[in-house]
């Protein structure tokens, strides 16, 4: 098997031109994520690149040589600066061209521009640099749960280890001496493998991008955008979920918080205060509550946390922490009186089988009392009415016994 280099040139530009025209096309459906833009004009950019050198012999080295791998470092970058943008890292300019510019400048030194194999492995040296770096920008954001990363991050650092390694191998491996390197199967091989990879990496990143937006638009499903907790179908399904995995068996606590003349706070100070109250309160809340355990907004005032394996005692000391937290720090906003507090009521559960719906209306039996008994303050539900069949609950709940553990009641 022979390599006829202008068939494969050919080929080469017209597959990279085409990977980031449809780079480009899928970013132009959606120009939020902008790293599938630089990606697309990476590719591009290579394909100008492999077109100059499709020119050496008719065209100066200036433009077939120079300006060419000029041109394919500057590529290699625009990957790696989209990587980057890709997981929110700024863009760096001076590294965007830091690899053209360096070749610019040392392929001029006699001991690189009298050695055709020194400058292939610093060539080489360049676009492996680019490509383990694009292959690490996306090890970094290995936090995000999105499939596709993984095969990017190997695709990646396979690419790179192919060109660093090509020129070894091409000096290594047998080919038939009297047609030199270019009747070379490994050279062969090996080209086509570096084009295979290419196509490959760009699907990859494409279908990382559209992952990106898929869980995109399902954490906008379940997320509460004003205050970033998740939203009541979110809550449910991820405590059922808890549920289903054995979280249930161990005690639970939940909490149901609902903030003071919240409606009064709108009138009197307008929605847009309002909005940063409830945000406030959300950050209160999650520094209170430890990462295991699970909150969410129910609507409006209302929010509610389960917190697992934790004691009756603790969990009083967590709800009384939330209540005295938010009272200081919304005590006084943008010199506005606000005074915001919030009622929370608390019920316990020791294990075993828990129906979330009747925990939560529990607490919010405790937290009718909170608001009852004068605002600002914790109560917790008495043990014996968890275990009290719903009809004796609904008939007497009113009537209750209620322990309280909290500040004197305001009016």
């Amino acid at each position: 098997m022979t390599l006829d280099i202008s068939t494969l040139l050919v080929v080469t530009v017209y597959v990279e031109a085409m990977l980031g025209l449809l780079l480009l096309f899928a970013w132009a459906q959606n120009t939020t994520i902008h790293g599938v833009a630089w990606w697309g004009f990476g590719h591009l950019l290579r394909a100008a690149s492999v077109s100059l050198f499709g020119m050496y012999g008719s065209a100066p080295d200036l433009m077939s040589i120079d300006l060419a791998n000029a041109l394919l470092f500057t590529s290699f970058a625009a990957t790696w600066t989209g990587a980057r943008l890709f997981d929110g890292r700024p863009a760096e300019p001076v590294y965007l061209v830091a690899g053209a510019v360096l070749w610019l400048l040392i392929c001029r030194l006699p001991s690189l521009s009298d050695s055709v194999e020194l400058r292939v492995l610093f060539t080489s040296g360049i676009v492996t640099a680019y490509t383990w770096l694009t292959a690490f920008e996306f090890w970094r954001g290995r936090g995000e749960p999105l499939v596709s990363r993984w095969p990017a991050i190997f695709l990646l650092f396979a690419h790179g280890a192919l060109y660093l390694l090509r020129t070894p191998l091409i000096k290594i491996l047998p080919w038939p001496r009297e047609e030199g390197v270019a009747g070379s199967v490994w050279l062969t091989v090996l080209s086509f493998e570096a084009l295979l990879l290419t196509i490959s990496i760009a699907f990859v990143l494409l279908a990382m991008a559209k992952e990106r937006i898929g869980l995109h638009h399902k954490t906008a499903a379940m997320i509460d955008p004003l205050t970033g907790l998740a939203n009541r179908r979110s809550f449910f399904e991820e405590a059922a979920l808890a549920g289903r995995e054995g979280s249930a068996l161990k005690p639970v606590t939940v909490l149901a918080m609902d903030l003071d003349h919240f409606k009064s706070i709108n009138d009197r100070f307008g929605h847009a205060l309002g909005d940063r109250v409830l945000g406030m309160f959300a950050d209160v809340l999650r520094q209170c509550v430890r990462t295991s355990d699970l909150t969410g907004r129910l609507g409006g005032e209302e929010f509610v946390a389960l917190l697992y394996d934790i004691s009756p005692q603790r969990a009083v000391a967590v709800a009384e922490r939330i209540r005295a937290a938010f009272a200081e720090v919304a005590l006084d906003i943008d010199d506005h009186p606000v005074s915001a507090t919030v009622s929370i009521g608390v019920v316990h559960s020791r294990g075993g089988t828990v129906d979330l719906a009747e925990l939560v209306e529990q607490a919010d039996a405790a937290l009718y009392l909170a608001k009852e008994a004068g605002r600002n303050r914790v109560e917790v539900a008495a043990l014996e009415a968890f275990v009290m069949p719903r009809e004796s609950r609904a008939r007497d709940a009113g009537h209750a016994r209620m322990a309280t553990a909290s500040a004197p009641p305001t009016a």
